[in-house]
């Protein structure tokens, strides 16, 4: 409430609407998922007021907190290094990189592009998790129907690594093989390469876990709780809040939650060709020699 207090007003035609209140109501409303009517009877607010205020407050707690940040200063950088080097033995590592798929009503206008893998309307979100299940960089304006390693080959967190050669990501066999994005082998041929894949494994899922707490902790975002019912735009504002709100629970401390074996939401990696570039092969046979003694 003291982040955000000072830009919600009461509202409300019939009766006033408190800034506690609204807050509640939109937190019940990303936590459920429930319908409209079912988290206003339970705050005595109308379901015309309940939309007018998640997305009131939904828009100041994007406007008011930037918890989403990727590593940039040396320090910041050296400490991400060193947690993923602890959790997977893989040095240089500046996050795992992942996309996952929150369903959407179906779009008036090019519906068709929002059709995901999985036959739901959605958008797939492409995120990047640290070591410890924070969020660094959250992309959450691509429809369903986009490939991630199309999402990546277009965000910005791309181009930056690519210029900079600060270290690299962990991705799954949906991304291509480059200096900067570490995939596993698809047919590994010896016991090193076996090995680096587990590695390779055991930092990449961080990502996973932490999409699971996410959406288990915002059940709006997950296929458990329906579908966001906002266009496009709107959703993605909803969806940016939540990952802001994942990074909050976790610098409070606050327990994490049962991650549920039915939210799965994620994309699965499909048949794409990927050119690997000479500098990529080089860099994963670099680490690689690290798991050949």
């Amino acid at each position: 409430m003291r982040l955000i207090g000072g830009d919600i007003r009461k509202s409300g035609r019939g009766r006033s609407i408190d800034p506690e209140t609204q807050v509640l109501v939109t937190l019940r409303y990303m936590a459920k998922g429930d319908f409209y009517s079912e988290t206003g009877d339970v705050h005595g607010v109308s379901r015309s007021s309940v939309c007018r205020i998640i997305h009131n407050v939904v828009t100041s707690i994007n406007k008011r907190l930037h918890n989403i940040r990727f590593p940039r200063t040396n320090e910041d950088i050296l400490h991400t290094k060193v947690m993923f080097q602890r959790s997977c033995g893989l040095p240089n590592c500046l996050g795992a990189v992942d996309g996952t798929l929150v369903p959407i009503i179906a779009p008036k206008q090019n519906e068709e592009a929002f059709v995901s893998r999985k036959g739901c309307h959605a958008l797939n979100v492409q995120a990047v998790a640290d070591a410890d299940m924070r969020f660094t960089d959250v992309v959450c304006r691509w429809p369903g129907a986009s490939h991630d390693a199309m999402v990546f080959d277009n965000c910005a967190l791309k181009e930056h690594l690519e210029a900079t050669n600060i270290g690299h990501l962990l991705g799954d066999s949906g991304y291509p093989l480059k200096p900067f994005l570490m995939t596993p082998y698809l047919h590994p041929g010896s016991p090193a390469e076996e090995r680096f894949n587990k590695a390779h494994k055991r930092g990449r899922v961080v990502v996973e876990r932490s999409f699971g707490v996410l959406k288990a902790r915002f059940r709006c975002l997950s296929k458990s709780g329906g579908c966001l019912p906002f266009a496009p735009e709107k959703s993605a504002n909803i969806i940016l809040c939540c990952f802001k709100l994942h990074n909050l629970c976790l610098e409070r401390g606050l327990p994490l939650p049962d991650i549920s074996s039915d939210n799965d939401d994620s994309q699965t990696p499909g048949e794409f060709i990927h050119e690997c570039g000479r500098g990529g092969i080089q860099r994963r046979n670099e680490l690689t020699q690290l798991f050949s003694r």
